[in-house]
């Protein structure tokens, strides 16, 4: 439970570290940012946690992301972990979407990508558990959001988790890696061939079998290249329609997969949270 700070800094009257431990998940070294409001001494605050996408790390959105002013303004915490293991002995692959930045938020099974590549566990239980040992969290009020690859692991780890989260939002999530180009290579290299091993990480996939949110919220920019291809908002429509579950999907016109797409409604979707993560 041992973590280091690599730099703390004031914003909006609360405090915006960065942090360092070495991980027994994954074997290696991980940093992740933690945003923390003004408080009393004694009091807990709900959680936020952010996934990130393709390529970033913890820093993305903790410089891009603009959630400081409504994190502080409505009493949460905001946690933004790493997409991957890093190091020198982590494999990697010549590609951006495959190893050291693309983790895809899964427990990899494969060689040589399994003594490392174990996200799901890091993120659905050794750094909350961190979390909750170091920082002010109330873990009994939990959201998860994330941009991407981050909205991916943010549906399929509330989804997997029923109960565990108060609020799930997403922007711009994978939806369905069954289904695009950049599943397909994920899914095979860390969890192997058998597609039926790789329901548990699609997020339709996991409604089709009967996982339920209580709500959801999701934007999705229509100018966003990898909107068609790889994201594929409309099978999460159909998914959520055949279900009859609630879920809020605003499709935003003129937006891109970038940071300023995500930074333009990141204060809705903090507010969004914190209904629910209040009531």
């Amino acid at each position: 439970m041992t973590i280091e700070t690599v730099s703390t800094n004031k914003a909006h009257g609360g405090v915006q570290g960065v942090y360092k431990h070495v991980s027994a998940a994954t074997g290696t070294e991980m940093t992740f940012s933690v945003f923390v409001p003004d408080h009393a001494p004694d009091e807990k605050l709900p959680v936020l946690w952010y996934l990130s996408g393709l390529t970033c790390t913890h820093a993305n959105v903790t410089e891009k992301g603009e959630y400081r002013a409504a994190c502080a303004k409505h009493g949460i915490i905001f946690v933004a972990p790493d997409t991957s293991p890093r190091g020198d002995d982590v494999p990697d692959d010549e590609g951006y979407d495959f190893g050291k930045g693309a983790g895809f938020y899964v427990d990899a099974t494969e060689e040589p990508w399994a003594k490392h590549f174990q996200m799901r566990s890091y993120i659905e239980k050794e750094l909350p558990e961190l979390v909750a040992a170091n920082f002010a969290a109330d873990m009994e009020r939990q959201g998860i959001t994330g941009h991407s690859m981050g909205g991916h692991g943010a549906l399929t780890i509330s989804l997997r988790n029923p109960g565990r989260f108060c609020s799930t939002s997403a922007f711009a999530p994978i939806v369905s890696p069954l289904n695009c180009p950049w599943g397909e290579k994920a899914l095979t290299g860390y969890v192997g061939s058998d597609k039926a091993a790789w329901r548990e990480y699609d997020a339709c996939a996991l409604i089709e079998d009967g996982a339920r949110l209580p709500d959801l919220l999701v934007d999705q920019g229509l100018a966003d290249n990898f909107f068609e291809e790889q994201l594929k908002t409309g099978l999460l429509e159909k998914a959520v329609g055949e279900a009859g579950m609630t879920a809020t999907i605003r499709l935003q016109e003129g937006y891109d997969h970038s940071y300023y797409f995500i930074s333009t409604f990141m204060a809705e979707h903090v507010a969004w949270h914190a209904e629910r993560l209040k009531a």
